[in-house]
């Protein structure tokens, strides 16, 4: 049931339609991860990207998507999984990333998309607490559909400052390359 559904079907209980999110989830390593669905711009097949020198390994390239240069971000790789070939289901998320009261479009590479979940509030749990030894800023909790679990990344998160460093000013320098 979505959002929408939950609203007109219980007229006056705003407060279930508020706790409910939609995530689209994807699949990596056999993991299903999810993000929030109003940060997708778009879902992209897997195309030959530009790599840009000096950028960590997990920055792909830039791809031109209509006019705006989109940095490409293998996630496997920024997780420290084992590389995979890039196959027929694998995709790139155009996500909205925001950082410092800016706004930016950035691609992450995906091993497959799942599907799309309305998630309740009380589906979801904190993400546990790993006394420091594992950095789990990027992931915001943990939730339960459908009898499996989905780890629910915070993309702003996940594309830290650090990674953002590495990227200013690729759309720049790439458009200025390119004229």
């Amino acid at each position: 049931m979505n959002t929408a559904q939950a609203v007109d079907e219980q007229p006056g209980d705003e407060s279930k339609a508020a706790e409910t999110a939609q995530y689209l989830t994807f699949i990596l390593a056999g993991e299903e991860y999810g993000v929030d669905i109003l940060r997708v711009q778009e879902i992209k097949g897997w195309e030959r990207v530009t790599p840009i020198p000096n950028t960590p390994d997990f920055v792909k390239g830039v791809i031109n998507l209509r006019g705006t240069i989109v940095p490409i971000i293998d996630l496997r790789q920024r997780f420290g999984l084992d590389r995979i070939e890039y196959g027929k289901t694998t995709v790139v998320i155009v996500l909205k990333i925001r950082h410092e009261e800016q706004e930016r479009t950035m691609g992450i590479v995906v091993d497959a998309v799942s599907e799309v979940y309305d998630v309740q509030a009380e589906e979801t749990r904190a993400t546990p607490d790993f006394g420091g030894v594992v950095d789990t800023d990027s992931v915001k909790g943990l939730a339960t559909v459908d009898d499996k679990m989905i780890i629910l990344l915070d993309i702003d998160h996940l594309i830290n400052a650090g990674v953002l460093e590495h990227l200013d000013g690729i759309g720049e320098e790439t458009a200025d390359a390119a004229s």
